[in-house]
């Protein structure tokens, strides 16, 4: 089960943070890398009513203790990167959830978060987010696991509130800039969605092989996107705005960001698919750059590593973090 928490972030926006545990956050069905499944895959979930003790509670004040969890237990915050939602972590979230008190957000624009059609969609704005849920849940000082842009998020929160952030994991995600071409690109590849999709399986079949940027067939990357889709009586969109995507990435895209890595004080881990998008020649000089990185590497992953290969990254951060939160 996964217990949702109302929370209220930056400029009063309303966030949905997960807190998952070991039974809970196991997926149903197989594992992404297998067959492809008719339906995305699910994880339970429990409505939390809006708590007023989550979000009234004083900057820095201690969460109460949850049934079945020590109190003691780290926590442990996960970002997702753009286009994803807190419960892609699940299959991952399932194998921290034992040693650690696990939570994912819904960062704004994203899963079921609100969406201001006016944004921010700011780094400044994400990064007030994750800093306004840590102290209003009394999560600090925090271990962050970002993903891709939600890494980014990360680290530059660390870099700003040393005070907040006890450990980082930057998953797949550069330092360096990517450029205007970059953008552009991905503003092309939205307008050529197909969408709205007919059925659920067009959008499995879609991302998972009939997109240009799908070199060779991925079921995982369609049951990636597939999670992130609802349907509405002409077919099924995306939850997320496209456009606000595109806003946030904007903000980001252009710039190098190797000042505020170092500026990161706390231990860091930089993980990499072998097959993702941070290379590794990179991801050693971020490690060289980060006053106290390490370095780890997933075989045969690619982009979305926590997500296709849970265990093995499970198997590379575990250790990390236990060395982190024992010393």
């Amino acid at each position: 089960m996964a217990r949702r928490l109302d929370v209220t972030g930056a400029d009063g926006i309303r966030l949905a943070a997960w807190e998952f545990t070991v039974e809970g956050a196991a997926r149903e069905g197989t594992a992404p890398e297998g067959r492809t499944p008719a339906r995305p895959p699910a994880v339970s979930i429990a409505r939390q009513p809006a708590a007023p003790e989550d979000r009234a509670r004083p900057a820095g004040a201690p969460a109460p203790p949850q049934p079945g969890r020590a109190r003691s237990a780290a926590p442990v915050l996960l970002l997702h990167g753009l286009m994803g939602h807190a419960a892609h972590w699940a299959p991952a979230a399932r194998l921290l959830a034992g040693g650690h008190r696990t939570l994912a957000l819904d960062q704004r624009g994203h899963g079921a978060s609100e969406k201001p059609p006016g944004g921010p969609f700011t780094r400044e704005a994400y990064v007030a987010d994750a800093a306004a849920v840590i102290e209003r849940l009394g999560l600090a000082p925090v271990t962050l696991v970002g993903h891709s842009m939600g890494a980014l998020t990360a680290w530059q929160l660390a870099a700003e509130r040393p005070d907040l952030v006890r450990a980082l994991v930057i998953c797949d995600m550069r330092a360096s800039a990517l450029g205007a071409a970059s953008q552009r690109a991905w503003q092309d590849w939205f307008r050529g969605w197909p969408a709205p999709f007919p059925t659920l399986e067009a959008v499995h079949r879609w991302f998972g092989a009939d997109d240009a940027w799908v070199e060779t067939p991925n079921p995982a990357r369609g049951a990636f996107f597939a999670e992130v889709m609802t349907e509405r009586p002409d077919g099924w969109h995306p939850v997320f705005d496209p456009a606000q995507m595109l806003t946030s990435r904007e903000t980001w895209v252009h710039d190098a960001h190797w000042d505020s890595l170092a500026q990161v004080r706390c231990p860091t881990l930089v993980v990499r698919g072998l097959d993702g998008e941070l290379g590794r020649a990179e991801a050693q000089e971020m490690v060289r750059v980060l006053p106290h990185g390490a370095y780890a590497e997933i075989p045969d992953a690619g982009h979305l590593l926590h997500y296709t290969h849970p265990e093995a990254w499970a198997e590379a951060v575990d250790p990390f973090l236990t060395g982190v939160l024992t010393t």
